[in-house]
């Protein structure tokens, strides 16, 4: 996917959507892009945007291929952090913080 639209933005769907939600989502798509449906003038803008909304379906509508997407999806926001960021994440477990919870002991930190 060359965009940096994911394809449940195409879809318009959030990334916990089920199989019917991609479905009629995809269905109420197609009806008001289709190249078919479109006028003259719109065709081959609409023929792109459908060719894009179709492999946004195939992909998220198949189960292996939709956990393979949104592995890659994933892999390729966590890659986005910045070298800044993640020496930051390094400097801050090399001091011993732990995501903002104090150092104490588990023992003395239970209320009973």
């Amino acid at each position: 996917m060359a965009s940096s639209v994911s394809f449940y933005e195409v879809l318009g769907i959030p990334a916990s959507a089920n199989s019917h939600e991609i479905k009629a989502a995809y269905r109420r798509l197609a009806r008001i892009c289709h190249p078919d449906v479109v006028s003259t003038t719109q065709k081959q803008f609409s023929a792109n945007e459908f060719i894009q909304l179709h492999s946004a379906y195939s992909t998220l509508s198949d189960p292996d291929k939709r956990a393979d997407y949104d592995r890659d999806l994933y892999g390729r926001r966590r890659s986005s952090l910045t070298a800044a960021t993640m020496a930051a994440v390094a400097s801050s477990m090399a001091a011993g913080h732990r995501s903002g919870y104090s150092c104490g002991k588990w023992e003395t930190d239970q209320c009973w």
